[in-house]
């Protein structure tokens, strides 16, 4: 699937495109999350969450967003249970921010999760990112800690939305 809104394409990640999001991912969350998190958390979370889930990859669910040949957004969903589904590891170039990459990426994201029959989505969401997903329909539900490793707790919000 390959959607184009402006002069952003949003297209299915591959196993090949590993290293550029891994550059992504490295350089955006220390900059967005710096203002919500102290950096007693993202100094053992950073290096966990910088880095692109090869099992995500190589899911025909989860999106690259490009401009001009570049990688500036990715994202995508995962089946949970029944018919809901759970926004996974969603990121936009912090430099190009309010751009409408993330909701180009969300737009496939909504798309594709109804076309396979779910009817809401749940998400773990960084305090950055509260603001973001209300405007997408999101309501809050909880404040969580999530493990994203052995002895690496890291504090969400749950959020979800109905499809």
């Amino acid at each position: 699937m390959t959607e184009t809104r402006h002069d952003i394409r949003v297209r299915r990640a591959s196993p090949a495109d590993l290293a550029e999001l891994d550059a992504l991912f490295g350089r955006t969350y220390p900059a967005l999350l710096k203002e919500d998190y102290p950096p007693s958390v993202l100094v053992t979370a950073i290096p966990v969450m910088a880095r692109a889930q090869p099992s995500l990859l190589s899911s025909p669910t989860y999106f690259i967003a490009e401009r001009q040949g570049s990688i500036v957004g990715a994202g995508g969903w995962s089946a949970r249970s029944g018919q809901v589904s759970r926004v996974r590891h969603v990121v936009a170039d912090h430099r190009l921010a309010r751009q409408g990459i993330g909701r180009a990426i969300f737009g496939t994201i909504f798309a594709t999760a109804r076309a396979a029959g779910h009817h809401r989505m749940n998400c773990e969401a960084t305090r950055t990112a509260v603001p973001f997903y209300r405007a997408l329909g999101f309501g809050e539900e909880a404040e969580a800690t999530i493990q994203l490793a052995p002895g690496i707790d890291f504090p969400i919000i749950r959020m979800a939305r109905d499809l």
